[in-house]
């Protein structure tokens, strides 16, 4: 059903941008810019569709983290893992205040960020041939979070609180701010779940014009096999590099690691790795609110050795 929704954008787009693709192609401007925009402005109404989608899905299951919590070590990687994996924003940030405070392991917030997409999943879905793509990405990486989970919670003994000590967090992380400056754990009005996705919806659509601009000139600049060797294409090198440029905490990197596949630059296996150490913006609230900075980095460290690892397996198969 939502395949047939998204093909029939197609149409739609034809009937909507007809005549704005007749203006772009008019404009005085370069040809790698005319394309640009239009591929760019083409996607705005399947961004905005899945984003209202996204944000009825944030909205019920971002109450529901507490569940997690009270499975601590049992299944709390593989329902953390699970729900992260659902194309949402703001689930890694809600669940890292639940670590600081003990109320998850180790294991389980490793889990939540290895499984965790940001962007990418909206910006394949708002393309249709890449729809063979997402359920393998998916699939992988919550496939990985789950056994990563587990093993940081086998190899690294940590303390978490019981379920009933659970509530004491949730003012820790009620009103962390995700993309957008919205509140991610807040209950959302109406208008919010369509304000938030129109907001959400320009935002990525300036992100991925000025990325696609920024990609159109150093083809046209450079070629292909340039950028392939700077990017280290076809190396068992590239999804190393795409892991430590994953770990930026913007949404913009997810963006751009989708595109780079898109483009045929970056190999599957290294899209996998960028997008498991790319935590979102859970980094930067872990980083800012643990009051233990060693403990960050150990967790940044093994977020980017199993990205790494795992990156370099599927490389080699």
């Amino acid at each position: 059903m939502l395949l047939e929704i998204l093909n029939s954008f197609d149409k739609i787009n034809e009937l909507l941008f007809g005549n704005l693709d007749n203006f772009i192609e008019g404009l005085s401007v370069a040809d790698w810019i005319k394309d640009a925009l239009c591929d760019s402005v083409h996607l705005i109404p399947f961004l905005f569709f899945i984003f209202v989608i996204i944000e009825i899905f944030e909205n019920y299951f971002s109450h529901k983290i507490n569940t997690i919590s009270g499975y601590s070590k049992k299944v709390g990687p593989l329902i953390g893992a699970i729900l992260a994996g659902l194309p949402q924003c703001g689930f890694s940030v809600i669940a890292t205040p639940l670590y600081i405070n003990k109320v998850i392991s180790r294991g389980t917030i490793i889990a939540i960020y290895i499984s965790t997409s940001d962007e990418a999943i909206p910006i394949l879905l708002s393309n249709p041939s890449q729809f063979p793509i997402i359920l393998p990405l998916l699939g992988i990486k919550i496939c990985l979070g789950i056994i990563a989970g587990y093993l940081v919670d086998f190899l690294f003994k940590d303390s978490v609180k019981s379920e009933n000590n659970a509530a004491v967090s949730e003012s820790g992380f009620e009103n962390e701010v995700g993309c957008c400056s919205h509140h991610v754990h807040a209950k959302h009005r109406k208008r919010e779940l369509i304000i938030h996705p129109l907001k959400h919806t320009v935002n990525i659509f300036i992100m991925i014009l000025i990325i696609s601009l920024g990609l159109n000139w150093c083809f046209v600049s450079f070629g292909n096999d340039i950028l392939n060797k700077v990017l280290l294409n076809n190396s068992v090198l590239q999804p190393i590099l795409s892991s430590v440029v994953g770990l930026i905490p913007n949404c913009a990197v997810s963006v751009l690691l989708t595109l780079l596949y898109m483009t045929g630059i970056l190999s599957f296996a290294s899209v996998i790795a960028g997008l498991s150490s790319g935590a979102g913006l859970g980094l930067i609230v872990l980083l800012k609110r643990n009051p233990d900075f060693k403990d960050s980095i150990r967790i940044i460290g093994i977020l980017l050795a199993i990205s790494m690892t795992a990156g370099i397996v599927l490389s080699c198969l």
